[in-house]
């Protein structure tokens, strides 16, 4: 390999690359798990708030073994992700139809969807029942809300996480490197739900809905994970939907995706073609990150 590399945001060196290939083989009894953790423990790879990333540690460790620079020992136990949100547990809310206009529902109540609690369950199954994609465990970095109307009914959720690691049109109109992409790409969240539920019928809520989420979530991801975000971005299925709300919402359609997946490496996956927004939440969006 060259003298560094870059990966998972991270420069690994030569000598970063034996250290793991020395754990390998001194340690085989240690699983993927515990090599990630030690790895951590001797970068002292910390996010913003100051923990250990252990979850962009096993990540690097996948794409090394990907890449054919080490060979990782088989898993222990089956992962967890796929199977932890099949069975979302049902929690009782209405369906009444919701027919009115906007203001007869403000104020809106857009709330952080916090850990443990009952918004939370209600959150995963507002999601798994009623959006088409339904929702799966959430890796990394995230927000999740919930919007209730002025008497407490939920009336639409959203959930920001990982932004792609790859799109063209989002590449292309930030004119940033793969380096500078790679370090960066932790400043932009993807939307990757949004949902108005169905029984609810309210003219320009989805997109008053976007614009409560847009004032908000700089200073709710600063306040979570100790650093900003200076865009959102989303992926618009164009065989389902037009991107309406999201145009309504002063947000930038970039273009569209080729129909591949980030797995598809023999170009034989194919996937729906979807339009890409990006919503700027600062002024000078290509400074900020490193352009």
């Amino acid at each position: 390999m060259t003298d560094t590399m870059l990966v998972q945001g991270r420069e690994l060196t030569a000598a970063d690359l034996q250290l793991i290939r020395d754990f390998l083989v001194e340690r085989p009894e240690w699983g993927r798990t515990r090599l990630s953790e030690e790895l951590c423990r001797r970068w002292d790879w910390r996010n913003a708030r100051g923990r250990f990333k252990d979850m962009a540690a096993r990540t690097l460790l996948l794409k090394l073994e990907r890449a054919g620079l080490i060979e990782l020992p088989e898993r222990r136990r089956p992962s967890q992700n796929g199977f932890r949100n099949r069975h979302l547990p049902f929690v009782d809310h209405g369906t009444e139809p919701i027919r009115s206009g906007l203001r007869d529902l403000r104020p809106l109540t857009v709330s952080v969807v916090e850990p443990g609690s009952e918004d939370l369950r209600l959150f995963n199954c507002l999601l798994s029942r009623y959006h088409y994609l339904g929702h799966r465990n959430t890796v990394g970095e995230n927000i999740r809300y919930l919007a209730r109307d002025r008497t407490g009914r939920p009336v639409g959720c959203a959930l920001f996480g990982s932004t792609a690691w790859k799109c063209a049109a989002r590449d292309s109109f930030i004119g940033w490197d793969r380096r500078t992409r790679e370090m960066n790409l932790g400043f932009l969240t993807n939307n990757t739900r949004f949902l108005v539920l169905p029984w609810v019928e309210v003219p320009h809520l989805a997109s008053h809905l976007l614009a409560c989420l847009a004032r908000r979530i700089r200073a709710d991801w600063q306040r979570k994970y100790g650093h900003p975000v200076y865009a959102l971005e989303t992926f618009v299925d164009r065989s389902r939907f037009r991107g309406t709300c999201y145009r309504a919402a002063n947000w930038r359609h970039l273009g569209a995706t080729t129909g591949r997946t980030r797995n598809d490496r023999q170009n034989c996956i194919c996937a729906p073609v979807k339009d890409v927004y990006l919503y700027p939440l600062v002024r000078d969006l290509r400074r900020e990150l490193g352009v």
